[in-house]
């Protein structure tokens, strides 16, 4: 259940419903996830919802890569709809299904490219240890450029806020969606470690 009332269409005052249809137009399609509880504040809604399709959608990094950065943040904070959502995302834009399998468990993932070994990296020190070493950044920044360690720090930062968002209000997966992510044994509450990649 979640926390707090999560309004139907029908539901919604006219700024709300303004947003609402703003989203559902948009490369979204629908209304799912964190913006369900932020629509309860509408220009916060409004302005989330364009950072977020940003981000999401519009960076100068290839999809795989930056669905692998939202997963790596989904994991970290066991975040169920965020997974659930990303994971499939990951796969479709050409994630290993083994990548996508090892971090769900919480394992090394074993990367034969070497981009997606860079943005595991950044993004697994970034939700860490709240920074990242210099070979890391330096490694994201010689293959896609200031532009794109700057991007990858606003994928890593706003799903983060996803994350806590979906989590703090128990946002529920859709009906008939089992949860695939479980706490991890070496977890700390919710909070997953991620190991470094291995070497393949």
């Amino acid at each position: 259940m979640p926390r707090i009332p999560l309004p139907d269409p029908a539901d919604m005052t006219a700024e709300q419903r303004a947003v609402h249809d703003s989203v559902v137009s948009g490369p979204r399609g629908k209304m799912i996830g964190p913006l369900r509880a932020v629509i309860h504040s509408p220009e916060l809604a409004r302005r989330w919802s364009a950072l977020g399709e940003f981000l999401r959608y519009s960076t100068c990094l290839p999809p795989r890569l930056n669905e692998l950065a939202i997963i790596v943040v989904g994991r970290r904070y066991t975040s169920q709809v965020e997974w659930w959502a990303h994971s499939a995302a990951a796969a479709k834009a050409g994630l290993s299904v083994e990548v996508i399998e090892a971090i769900r468990l919480g394992e090394p993932p074993a990367f034969s490219d070497q981009d997606e070994a860079a943005v595991y990296e950044f993004a697994r020190q970034l939700v860490q240890a709240g920074q990242v070493d210099e070979a890391t950044y330096r490694a994201v920044e010689r293959r896609f450029g200031a532009r794109g360690v700057v991007e990858l720090a606003g994928v890593v930062g706003y799903y983060t806020m996803v994350s806590m968002t979906l989590n703090v209000h128990d946002i529920p997966l859709p009906d008939g969606v089992a949860t695939q992510l479980s706490p991890l044994p070496q977890s700390n509450g919710l909070l997953t470690p991620l190991p470094a990649a291995r070497p393949r």
